[in-house]
Protein backbone atom coordinates (compact mmCIF):
# COMPACT_ATOMS: atom_id res chain seq x y z
CA UNK A 1 0.00 0.00 0.00
CA UNK A 2 3.15 2.40 -0.03
CA UNK A 3 2.91 3.01 -3.59
CA UNK A 4 -0.95 4.43 -3.17
CA UNK A 5 0.36 6.70 -0.32
CA UNK A 6 3.12 7.60 -2.71
CA UNK A 7 1.12 8.21 -5.62
CA UNK A 8 -1.71 10.11 -4.54
CA UNK A 9 -1.00 13.69 -3.68
CA UNK A 10 0.57 14.02 -6.97
CA UNK A 11 -2.38 12.49 -8.80
CA UNK A 12 -4.43 14.81 -6.58
CA UNK A 13 -2.08 17.85 -7.72
CA UNK A 14 -2.67 16.98 -11.25
CA UNK A 15 -6.42 16.71 -11.35
CA UNK A 16 -6.72 19.91 -9.61
CA UNK A 17 -4.14 21.83 -11.88
CA UNK A 18 -6.22 20.05 -14.69
CA UNK A 19 -9.65 21.81 -13.08
CA UNK A 20 -7.63 25.17 -12.67
CA UNK A 21 -6.99 25.05 -16.21
CA UNK A 22 -10.13 24.56 -17.55
CA UNK A 23 -11.80 27.24 -15.55
CA UNK A 24 -8.79 29.75 -16.64
CA UNK A 25 -9.65 28.34 -20.29
CA UNK A 26 -13.38 28.85 -19.91
CA UNK A 27 -13.75 32.35 -18.35
CA UNK A 28 -11.38 33.68 -21.01
CA UNK A 29 -13.66 36.34 -23.12
CA UNK A 30 -17.53 36.36 -22.95
CA UNK A 31 -19.07 39.02 -21.82
CA UNK A 32 -17.25 40.41 -19.79
CA UNK A 33 -13.95 40.07 -21.80
CA UNK A 34 -14.43 44.28 -23.22
CA UNK A 35 -14.81 45.49 -19.57
CA UNK A 36 -12.04 43.59 -17.95
CA UNK A 37 -10.28 44.87 -21.14
CA UNK A 38 -10.71 48.56 -20.21
CA UNK A 39 -9.70 47.89 -16.96
CA UNK A 40 -6.49 46.40 -17.53
CA UNK A 41 -5.89 49.13 -20.33
CA UNK A 42 -6.46 51.88 -17.20
CA UNK A 43 -4.55 50.96 -14.78
CA UNK A 44 -1.49 50.27 -17.63
CA UNK A 45 -2.58 53.95 -18.36
CA UNK A 46 -2.21 54.83 -15.08
CA UNK A 47 1.25 52.93 -14.00
CA UNK A 48 2.84 54.21 -17.46
CA UNK A 49 1.84 58.38 -16.01
CA UNK A 50 3.01 57.30 -12.39
CA UNK A 51 5.97 56.27 -13.99
CA UNK A 52 7.00 59.00 -16.29
CA UNK A 53 5.83 61.67 -13.29
CA UNK A 54 8.68 59.93 -11.34
CA UNK A 55 10.97 60.00 -14.16
CA UNK A 56 10.58 64.11 -14.31
CA UNK A 57 13.16 66.50 -12.25
CA UNK A 58 12.23 69.90 -11.84
CA UNK A 59 15.20 72.20 -11.63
Amino acid sequence: MDYVSALLPPVVMAVFFGAVIRVIVKTQGGANKTKEDAAVDAALARAERAQQGAGRVDG
